[in-house]
């Protein structure tokens, strides 16, 4: 689940296998049309909007295979074209089992007229932790988000986000966990530039005030694009991220990834890749990384049934540890 250290771009957030963090779910991902170019984009040879800056990297970290462990059992149902559910079972012997209930309120059609109406994602689990998520979109430009997230009986965080979008630059300022009684906010803030048809430049603060600590981290950002590639980098005080993503062809996708940072004085040079075969209905994801970690994930789409079968499988080289998942997606 998020989190509010999401906010930060800095280095070392991955969600590596055999890691502490719980897994990932859709709960972290966007509705699609969030960070979708914008419908005023210009197509006249000037230049484009760059995007949402928490999008950077999202080309390369697609291609990697997603943590999968133990059992895990999805069922989803759309009731109408703007309400969907889904039930969520996972049984695992290294983290707790957990029952996850997952509701949306979006237009499930990108394309029709009501696509800018609010989006409302909630979630909550069998130990009663509560995700509620609101997308708004005040103007065509202007878009608003709101975030409160529980763990259990405890408040962990509540976020709220504005984003505006220029023609040719998007900003964004974000508050975090303001709280008058212990004098503490988080304050972010995001800006982006395009300079040419393919060049992106822009730049995120951090602030963090508390009773005992004050400070601020500044990271510089960057991206060239040309049609079947895209190179990002990150860097600042906190560390740096690097990513390359290349597709190949129709079938095959390869992102490299690099992080490092000043904290844990760690770095990581990650190498995935995805194969899409299409006459059999399969995706396979790999990776290896200087960790030596080495993983795969295939989805088989069961065809004519609604289901999709998920195996996996990472490998710690380093630490002798197996991670084996199966998972049945169904709607």
């Amino acid at each position: 689940m998020g989190s509010v250290l999401a906010l930060s771009s800095s280095p070392g957030r991955q969600n590596w296998p055999f890691s502490t963090d719980p897994p990932p779910s859709h709960w972290d991902a966007h509705p699609a049309h969030w960070d979708s170019p914008p419908r005023w984009e210009r197509r006249d040879g000037r230049l484009p909007n760059p995007g949402s800056f928490h999008s950077l990297h999202r080309s390369c970290k697609d291609v990697f295979p997603q943590q999968i462990e133990g059992v895990k059992m999805i069922l989803n149902k759309t009731l109408s074209s703007f309400f969907k559910v889904s039930h969520t079972l996972h049984l695992s012997a290294v983290s707790p089992s957990y029952y996850r209930f997952h509701v949306e309120h979006l237009q499930s059609d990108d394309y029709s007229k009501d696509k800018d109406a609010p989006a409302l994602i909630g979630e909550m689990d069998s130990s009663g932790s509560l995700n509620a998520h609101a997308l708004l979109h005040l103007t065509e430009r202007v878009r608003a988000r709101t975030v409160f997230q529980t763990q259990q009986s405890q408040f962990v965080t509540w976020q709220f986000e504005t984003e505006y979008r220029g023609n040719d630059f998007t900003a964004a300022v974000t508050v975090a966990n303001p709280d008058i009684i212990r004098e503490s906010v988080i304050l972010v803030a995001h800006f982006l530039q395009s300079v040419s048809s393919g060049l992106v430049v822009g730049g995120e603060l951090v602030y963090h005030r508390g009773r005992a600590e004050e400070g601020g981290i500044l990271t510089l950002a960057g991206q060239y694009s040309r049609p079947n590639w895209v190179a990002t980098l990150n860097a600042g005080k906190g560390g740096a991220h690097a990513s390359y993503y290349h597709r190949a062809n129709k079938q095959i996708q390869v992102g490299v990834e690099f992080e490092a940072s000043t904290r844990t004085q760690e770095t990581t040079t990650s190498f995935g890749y995805q194969m899409e075969l299409p006459e059999a209905n399969m995706v396979f994801r790999g990776m290896i990384n200087s960790r030596c970690i080495i993983g795969g994930v295939l989805e088989k789409r069961l065809t004519p049934l609604p289901a999709t079968l998920i195996m996996g499988a990472f490998v710690n080289h380093r630490g002798d540890k197996l991670q084996v998942g199966l998972g049945i997606n169904v709607g």
